[in-house]
């Protein structure tokens, strides 16, 4: 299926076609054997039987109007035959709902064997003579509602238009004409029976936008919107807003709405029987109110009965919070009396065929796991932990349960540790590997996502639901990266595609250390060693420089679009890590009495300035279409609540140092990894250099008061260079700081350890002189792999050595652009099932050391990841050379409701780091292996300290490799 995906995207390409993922049924030249559809001036006609669904001649008048978006010239939708000998036709329709497609297929023109009985399939081919009058026409099949408006928007998607054209602003991409190909398209059942999203925490942006564009409500005109992207984007399934609306009392149209356009209604885990939270009766409580809570959720299957309804059932405490009076035993209670009621409201003997899910959340674990008795026609919907973690899927007790299971997974949260709900903070490789796990274990019934308030969470939203309707495309963890040039070549174009790509691939590593909302929460970032801050400001500014590049090579309608999904979530993130960053800075340089510190302060001060800047660019798009959608509140966190402040909340605190001098002089000097200022402090060593050492070695001289001094810098060797050698720094006019590097010409360097001296000399005043450690050395010719540097051995984890496959046909593979840093190694395929050490996959890290250990710490980095079958917890083993390995559990076991030890920490730094001791170390090769015996088991990075290693948050740069 990989390579057919592959052939797909690349036929796609080939012929302009703009569809992410499915095979191309149309071309935009000529074709022998094609169909012409639409040219200058001219454009199909859609014929649609009037007996078919409401909803399918909806989506044929939005597929008649994308032909004039792309061509200038709109189509038509009409009933019958009548009059269209010299026009371009399109019959669509619904086998056995539409008398015209049903004539086609008796009269043999059409075979629907394939798609006949299943759920939302079509198919799409052209026929000769379908009708009198009518020399051919491009046929479009649907096996039910849904099926025939994929097949609508399949073509509207294809031919240009995105599903994001409005709520995005996409625009359509022109052609001037459009042809079907020769040749029958067949769609089958998506992966994932009910896909959709969940609009929840949507104050104060989205309910202030809802509130300047239609009046104050989630109306039906705010509901058509959002269903017709639901169905472009191959979606079918929908929560509404609840925390101050009433989907069915708010509008009376909402529902039979929905119903008319193909959209499953829901309702969360907290509304039971398609009732919204604001309509609960008081108390809410079913031990001391049951007859009123009887009645009200006897109300709700009434008023929605004629509908398409997914039911939640179960209950919830008020609020979105636990019942007091509720347990495992009177849940059953409540399910069995809603089965009831649904029974005799749909007139039905049995359920079988009634949608029903009970979602697995909080409080309501520990309910299952004290052996509560689930319906086996209810879908059990389980949830991740609020932030992208799944905490349990079917164990093989579980799997073949007639109502199935699903997952509920949040792109965006109101509660512990912190709300976030801001902008774009996904991974989407993280998402793709959760997702797949998901889907490989069999939760594939309903996927449903919270999306907060839709607008800032385009991206993650497409590929979600992408792979919710076709996991096939998906089976390969480099699968993610395709998806995204796909994705950018439909909204941008291809020139920028793989820029774009590339660009959000980024940001997702960039994001997953932490977000916006937690930044301030004990600073993660050392301003200290590894120039760990600075690396994450430059990789920040280098990322909008990247994006601001691709944008101005865009044309201005397409710079909107790209805007608001691209530029804006790196142009506004980045002011967010400049000013806690910077802020962090200012303190440290402050601590050493450097002028910088003030110029630091008043960059926090004008960065967050631009915070506004930039949201009110945001809101001015398009004459403020857009207005409110980036209201949400980003600064000054101090608890899992917004802060209570203006917008965009509190700036971090930065310090203004005094201009006078300290008495040692102006001058100051700091080195890498080290905070001392000198003269006046103790002195530093630099940490020392080997050939392989992956960063430069730097040396700041600054002012530390107002003034100006000279310098001069020298080395007591010649091999070794040290630029700038001279220069003046001033404050404040002029230059403050200056950032001198150090080279060594190792051809020159004597063999082995030495030590050679630095001097910076100020035209007055104590000069400063500096050690620098050195180890010339070459390993031998034949090495692959790492080499240490300063007791430190970084590694990336798709840098192996080699790998070796395990049993089942398992392997270890690498996932691209994932984790904090580079890429994540993990276990394929997941139905290759537990492994042994002597049976598992692994990879092989070989690494050189030229230091003596004589007991090793190994640190792993793993996702916050949960242990979804509690029977077999993740699990990998490490062994150093010939010595056993040492199997490691890395998330301790814990009870179903309630998070394991060490989750709040891993869950708020992105990553759980696990530690084991290798034991001794002797300079030379060495090989270090990596067994994952558990599938859904991921690492993301992997440090060994031998004995050099200095406390950061992402650990030492990636050490240096010779032969890859």
């Amino acid at each position: 299926m990989e390579f057919l995906g592959l052939l797909f995207s690349l036929l796609a390409l080939a012929l302009q076609v703009w569809a992410i993922g499915q095979p191309a049924s149309l071309a935009f030249s000529e074709t022998e054997g094609g169909l012409k559809l639409a040219g200058a001036g001219s454009a199909p006609t859609i014929v649609i039987d009037s007996k078919d669904w409401p909803g399918v001649t909806r989506a044929g008048n939005d597929l008649a109007n994308d032909f004039g978006l792309v061509t200038g010239t709109k189509g038509k939708t009409v009933t019958s035959f009548s009059g269209l000998s010299n026009t371009p036709v399109i019959i669509a329709g619904t086998v056995g709902k539409s008398p015209l497609i049903d004539s086609l297929v008796s009269d043999g023109k059409i075979d629907v064997s394939s798609i006949k009985g299943k759920w939302e399939s079509f198919i799409t081919k052209i026929v000769e003579n379908p009708a009198d009058g009518v020399s051919s026409a491009f046929v479009l099949a649907g096996s039910d509602k849904r099926g025939t408006i994929y097949a609508l928007y399949d073509i509207s998607e294809q031919i240009g238009v995105s599903p994001w054209y409005w709520w995005a602003d996409v625009p359509p991409k022109k052609k001037t004409a459009i042809y079907a190909l020769p040749s029958t398209k067949i769609q089958g059942s998506p992966s994932v029976k009910y896909r959709g999203i969940f609009l929840n925490d949507e104050q104060p942006a989205l309910t202030n936008w809802v509130n300047a564009n239609y009046g104050g409500k989630y109306d039906s005109r705010f509901h058509a919107k959002v269903f017709e992207l639901l169905l472009r984007l191959r979606a079918n399934y929908f929560w509404p807003a609840m925390w101050n609306s009433r989907f069915h009392t708010d509008d009376s149209r909402n529902g039979p709405l929905a119903d008319e356009m193909g959209i499953a209604m829901g309702t969360s885990h907290t509304e039971p029987m398609a009732r919204a939270d604001k309509e609960k009766v008081k108390p809410w409580d079913w031990k001391s109110n049951q007859n009123n809570l009887k009645r009200y959720m006897q109300d709700g299957a009434t008023r929605s009965k004629n509908w398409e309804v997914v039911w939640t059932l179960g209950m919830r405490g008020d609020g979105d919070t636990a019942s007091p009076t509720l347990d495992a035993n009177t849940l059953v209670d409540v399910i069995n009396f809603q089965q009831g009621i649904l029974k005799s409201t749909l007139s039905v003997s049995e359920l079988k065929d009634v949608p029903m899910m009970w979602c697995v959340y909080k409080e309501v674990g520990g309910y299952y796991q004290a052996g509560m008795k689930v319906p086996e026609d209810v879908t059990i919907l389980w949830s991740d932990d609020n932030s992208g973690n799944i905490q349990r899927l079917p164990i093989s007790s579980e799997v073949n349960r007639s109502g199935g299971a699903g997952v509920y997974y949040h792109f965006d949260y109101v509660g512990d540790p912190r709300n976030y709900k801001w902008i774009n903070s996904i991974q989407l490789s993280k998402t793709w590997q959760q997702m797949h796990l998901a889907w490989q274990r069999n939760a594939a019934q309903i996927w449903i996502v919270n999306v907060g308030d839709l607008k800032p969470l385009e991206l993650p939203i497409s590929h979600f639901l992408d792979m919710a309707y076709d996991m096939s495309q998906f089976t390969s963890p480099t699968s993610t990266d395709s998806w995204l040039k796909a994705w950018a070549t439909r909204e941008f174009g291809p020139e920028v595609a793989e820029g774009t790509a590339e660009t959000m691939a980024t940001y997702g590593k960039l994001i997953i250390r932490r977000k916006y909302e937690l930044l301030n929460l004990n600073f993660p970032y050392t301003t200290t060693y590894y120039d760990e801050a600075e690396k994450v400001i430059d990789e920040w500014a280098a990322l909008e420089n990247t994006a601001q590049t691709l944008y101005n090579s865009l044309d201005k309608d397409t710079q909107i679009a790209f805007f608001e999904m691209v530029l804006h979530p790196i142009m506004a993130g980045r002011v967010v890590q400049y000013c806690y960053i910077n802020a962090a800075r200012n303190a440290a340089y402050a601590n050493q009495k450097r002028m910088s510190a003030n110029t630091l302060a008043d960059g926090v001060r004008n960065m967050y300035a631009q915070d506004k800047v930039i949201q009110q660019r945001y809101h001015g798009l398009l004459n403020g279409k857009w207005n409110h959608m980036m209201d949400q509140l980003h600064f000054g966190y101090t608890y899992w609540q917004d802060p209570g402040a203006a917008y965009p909340g509190t700036m971090p605190s930065v310090r203004t140092i005094s201009t006078t001098a300290p008495s040692t002089g102006i001058l100051g000097v700091s080195v890498q990894n080290d905070a001392a200022s000198v003269p006046g402090g103790t002195t530093p060593t630099l940490l020392g250099l080997n050939p392989y050492t992956p960063e430069n070695r730097t040396i700041d001289i600054y002012a530390r008061g107002s003034g100006s001094m000279d310098f001069t810098i020298t080395s007591s060797e010649s091999y070794i260079r040290v630029l700038p050698f001279s220069g003046t720094i001033s404050y404040p006019s002029g230059t403050s700081d200056i950032r001198a590097r150090i080279r060594v010409d190792w051809s020159a360097a004597p063999s082995g350890s030495s030590t050679a001296s630095i001097t910076i000399k100020p035209k007055t005043g104590s000069e400063v002189k500096l050690n620098l450690p050195l180890n010339s050395f070459a390993v031998p010719e034949d090495f692959k792999g790492y080499v240490e540097s300063n007791g430190a051995v970084a590694i990336e984890m798709q840098h192996f050595t080699r790998k070796e496959g395990g049993g089942g046909g398992s392997s270890v593979e690498i996932i691209p652009n994932y984790g904090r840093t580079d890429s994540g190694l993990t276990f394929m395929p997941i139905t290759a099932g537990t492994q042994t050490v002597a049976t598992a996959p692994k990879a092989v890290y070989a690494f050189y050391s030229v230091s003596t250990a004589s007991n090793a710490k190994i640190s792993l980095y793993l996702p916050p990841s949960f242990n979804v079958a509690p029977s077999t917890p993740l699990k990998l083993a490490v062994g150093l050379d010939s010595a056993g390995p040492t199997t490691i559990t890395p998330v301790p076991s814990h009870t179903l409701g309630s998070m394991p030890s060490g989750w709040s920490e891993s869950v708020i730094n992105g990553a759980r780091v696990v530690s084991a001791n290798l034991g001794r170390v002797e300079p030379g090769r060495h090989e270090l292996s990596v067994w994952l015996l558990e599938p859904g088991t991921v690492v993301h990075r992997i440090v060994i300290d031998l004995g050099g290693v200095k406390s950061s948050y992402l650990g030492p740069w990636e050490s240096g490799k010779v032969g890859f």
